[in-house]
């Protein structure tokens, strides 16, 4: 089940920008939000505008952030749902079910969205692949929390949870993030 914050004030950011830093590794980017620059975490290769299940890389493109996925509620104006144990995400493009969330036990491939390291304490699901999904082209691609050395993601775009902690309630019920 959805819901909405009641303690959400209206407005709020309506895009993030996300691009590769100047002179960095591949997966190094930052994020502009407004006024606020933060180092964000991208895909091991970097960005993509042909992204394929398993290369690595982040997608380019301009892709709405749908809901989120929390641990413990938080203000928010996007809509949210709590993560339980045994919330998945399936990633195996042989399945009718690829790149959409399920529940667990499950013998499909899948990501798990409640997870010991805190990494998905919080997570963006953008409207990448979704809507009309193709096999083979990319699931699971998140807005969600880094390890603080900002370590390279499967082709997700990560933040630091101090810095995740202080945008989460800035964002405006329709936000999307602009990569590359």
């Amino acid at each position: 089940m959805l819901r909405r914050s009641k303690r959400a004030k209206p407005g709020g950011l309506a895009l993030l920008r996300v691009a590769r830093r100047i002179g960095g590794r591949p997966h190094e980017g930052r994020l502009i939000a407004g006024s606020l620059v933060l180092p964000c975490a991208l895909g091991r290769t970097g960005v993509t505008r042909d992204k394929r299940e398993g290369d690595g890389a982040t997608p380019a493109g301009r892709w709405p952030l749908l809901y989120f996925y929390l641990r413990e509620p938080i203000p928010l104006r996007l809509p949210w749902r709590r993560t339980r144990r045994g919330d998945l995400w399936c990633d195996d493009p042989r399945s009718f079910l690829y790149n959409k969330p399920l529940r667990a036990p499950s013998r499909l491939g899948h990501e798990e969205m409640w997870r010991k390291d805190a990494l998905y304490n919080a997570v963006g699901v953008m409207d990448y692949n979704l809507r009309s999904r193709a096999r083979g082209r990319g699931s699971a691609i998140f807005f969600h929390i880094a390890a603080e050395e900002l370590s390279p993601t499967a082709g997700c775009v990560a933040l630091r949870a101090r810095d995740m902690a202080r945008l989460l309630p800035r964002l405006g019920r329709e936000v999307a993030l602009l990569i590359g």
